[in-house]
């Protein structure tokens, strides 16, 4: 067998890339790299009538997951997105008022003193790869954890926060690696019928795995392409929706592009991911859906970097 490596961005490669496989195993650190994954597989098996079989394969310290997804055929990963824990944040309150945690003064340190002493100078953003950025946090953070008696700041305690990071087992990990080789051993060479669709494993307290189906989404966002209905005030503006479409609870697409007819003619109603477009366009974000002339019933086409097909949505405004 040969093995090629690739030291760039799954994003970076364009759809012939992907087209080469038989099938494709996931070992992603994120759900944003997940969701891109999945609709780019989905949108060959579309447009392009090529079904690949992709395994995903996840741990979050002494827990994991194995999960088979043949697209437009078993459930995708974005039907199940309310299977992954959202996001863990601290209330600000806690953070400057009442800290508690060493965390709780790492947060401080990265959303309060960042901005306002501007170490690095004005408008220098944490990067969690960067030695100095993480150094500057740790020592911020100490300091602030010893003025309340709180222990346990530490450089990589500092790093885990500001990335995010949760820290890896190595037998979580084995144990799901080798799930997935073995799923995908039984895809190609028909020996054994493949999982379905969905392994879990615990390894908190002895070994546990349970195996279910997990079920297709209707209105899935990916594998439906279903049109996704809104219900708006005619007088909210268009912010409300752009809250709701960016929401861990909603769709999460963080950095949209919205666009419409009015009137038989195309209209971008904003754009965040050009700051010129940005900029000329945020002034749409205070106006209501009346002001904008857009009518119960209009169909807004929402792209976003995280996904890689336009999403659909029907409006219903009273």
């Amino acid at each position: 067998a040969v093995v090629s490596t690739q030291s760039t961005g799954i994003q970076d490669f364009d759809d012939d890339f992907y087209m080469q496989f038989h099938m494709v195993i996931l070992g992603l650190d994120s759900v944003m790299a997940r969701r891109w994954m999945n609709s780019t597989l989905l949108n060959l098996a579309l447009r392009r009538e090529s079904i690949i079989p992709f395994l995903d394969g996840g741990t979050e310290a002494f827990k994991g997951h194995c999960r088979v997804v043949v697209p437009l055929t078993t459930a995708c990963i974005e039907c199940n997105m309310d299977l992954y824990p959202p996001q863990r944040n601290f209330p600000l309150c806690t953070i400057a008022n009442t800290p508690r945690l060493p965390e709780h003064c790492v947060e401080y340190a990265k959303i309060v003193l960042w901005p306002k002493e501007q170490p690095f100078g004005a408008d220098v953003a944490v990067d969690g790869d960067n030695p100095d950025h993480i150094t500057w946090l740790y020592k911020t953070a100490a300091d602030r954890a010893n003025s309340f008696s709180i222990s346990g700041v530490t450089y990589r305690l500092t790093q885990g926060v500001t990335k995010r990071i949760i820290p890896a087992v190595a037998s979580t990990n084995a144990t799901i690696a080798a799930a997935c080789v073995t799923e995908c051993l039984k895809i190609a060479t028909s020996s054994y019928r493949y999982l379905d669709n969905y392994l879990m494993f615990n390894n908190i307290d002895g070994v546990y795995t349970f195996a279910f189906k997990s079920e297709r989404k209707e209105n899935c966002l990916a594998c439906s392409r279903a049109s996704q209905k809104l219900t708006f005030a005619k007088s909210d503006p268009l912010q409300v929706m752009l809250d709701t479409i960016g929401s861990e609870t909603g769709f999460n697409l963080r950095k949209p592009t919205l666009t419409t007819v009015v009137r038989g003619e195309n209209r971008t109603l904003y754009m965040s991911n050009i700051p010129q477009m940005e900029e000329a366009l945020r002034p749409n974000l205070t106006r209501s859906f009346g002001e904008l002339e857009l009518e119960n019933e209009q169909e807004i086409v929402v792209t976003d970097p995280g996904v890689k097909m336009p999403v659909h949505f029907i409006l219903t405004l009273t």
